[in-house]
């Protein structure tokens, strides 16, 4: 019975070992391909500022719910934008505010008639994002559609970096842009958010672009063109991640999304527990469903790209969970006296090396970014211990909803915060 257990103990050690160095080992060729990728996107950003361009029209899309506390600075940042005036629709979806965010909206309107409040029909509102951008596109007079989150403050730039590449490139259904955290100095939760936001674009953003062509639409600061949402039949109002479902769809149909570093944006982030679990957690059950549909269509996604892609959407919620949960547990029950790791070998290097790596790899992506610090290094070795770990809290909450309750998934916005001295800056950092 003893050796028994000894085997079963081997056995997850190994299979822990395995499923953490695939991981940690892919992680690590995206990250040198991002590197790649900005490397590359510093000389097309000079070619592209020494040409001209006749810009097209573009109608922007902002879905706003009770966003009076943002929603001014935002449509502040849109009008300032460098894009041909006469050429750009900013729409306002107010959909179902009851704080006076239409009121802000329409006033700003009276000044400047590129900016339009259209407000949700009542009996329509309240019924997530997805619902709003797809009564919102209705009211646009332009193909090319850009969709920014109502607490986000691009800048000036953005979005002709953007639309740049969809008329250099005409293969490309949509573009993204980075964001970045504008509150990052907060409080400590909005630093880690902002080394892992950083990291998953300059990662898995730019990494699979460079390597697969491959790269999701964000919530906000992307481009795509109208004709290809309304081929699809718009946004999918049962996904609570409609951007990384839209995208599964485009890719099926032959186009390709690129992400576009240059163009930036600064939007806000949680800055309680509560608030990034509750959102998180949404993430995460969206992902669900995502995984669910397609995996159902799977005879529909004949691209090997895109079956990896699925896969590897699993991987980073499940199987890395799956590893982490069998890795903790059996350091603390060895930490405990519990039990011993039977097997011979240098396993202790083998941690450590996997450590050793989520360092180098965070450190490369915040590095593009300018933002490889000392501070920065300490953080991430507290976020290892934390921010990492609480992570399994939200996949495990998530599951829960999902697949013990059965709870219906319905989207909820994330709490905004007004912050004097991001007002005062334009919302750079």
């Amino acid at each position: 019975m003893e050796a028994f257990q000894h085997d079963i103990i081997s056995a997850l050690f190994v299979l822990a070992v395995i499923l953490i160095w695939f991981m940690i080992g892919w992680q690590l060729l995206l990250t040198l391909a991002g590197y790649f990728h900005q490397s590359s996107s510093h000389r097309e950003k000079r070619t592209v500022d020494a040409r001209e361009y006749d810009f097209p029209g573009v109608t922007i899309l902002i879905p706003a719910h009770n966003e009076a506390v943002v929603i001014e600075r935002t449509l502040e940042a849109m009008c300032a934008l460098e894009y041909p005036a006469d050429r750009l629709q900013i729409i306002v979806i107010n959909d179902g505010s009851s704080d006076g965010t239409g009121d802000i909206v329409k006033t700003i309107a009276a000044r400047d008639s590129r900016v339009v409040c259209y407000d949700v029909p009542e009996g329509e509102g309240g019924k997530g994002k997805s619902r709003a951008l797809n009564l919102g596109i209705t009211q646009a007079a332009h193909e090319f559609i850009a969709v920014y989150d109502a607490d986000n403050t691009p800048a000036a730039d953005a979005l002709k970096y953007l639309v740049i590449q969809l008329l250099e490139h005409p293969e490309l259904g949509a573009v993204l842009g980075k964001f970045r955290t504008v509150n990052k100095n907060r409080t400590l939760l909005t630093r880690f958010i902002n080394i892992e936001t950083l990291s998953f674009q300059s990662i898995l953003q730019a990494g699979r672009w460079k390597m697969l062509h491959i790269s999701t639409l964000p919530g906000t600061n992307f481009v795509i063109r109208r004709s290809i949402v309304e081929e699809l039949g718009g946004w999918d109002e049962d996904a609570i991640t409609e951007d990384s479902e839209l995208s599964i769809r485009m890719y099926m149909k032959g186009w390709k999304i690129k992400f576009i570093p240059y163009s930036v944006t600064f939007e806000q982030e949680p800055e309680t527990w509560s608030v990034w679990i509750q959102q998180r957690t949404r993430w995460v059950r969206g992902n669900n469903y995502v995984s669910r549909k397609f995996l159902q269509q799977r005879g529909e996604v004949r691209s090997l790209r895109m079956r990896f892609e699925l896969l590897y959407s699993i991987a980073l919620y499940y199987v890395f969970f799956v590893a982490i949960v069998i890795s903790d547990l059996l350091f603390l029950a060895s930490a405990a006296g519990l039990i011993a790791i039977p097997l011979p070998g240098p396993y202790t290097m083998v941690w450590v090396m996997a450590v050793v790596l989520f360092f180098a790899e965070i450190m490369l992506a915040l590095s593009y970014d300018r933002e490889d610090s000392f501070t920065a290094f300490l953080l991430i070795g507290v976020m290892y211990l934390t921010y990492c770990q609480l992570w399994l809290v939200v996949v495990a909450r998530a599951m829960y909803l999902d697949v013990i309750r059965k709870e219906r998934m319905t989207w909820a916005k994330t709490v905004r915060f007004r912050h004097e001295d991001e007002e005062a800056s334009g919302g750079t950092p």
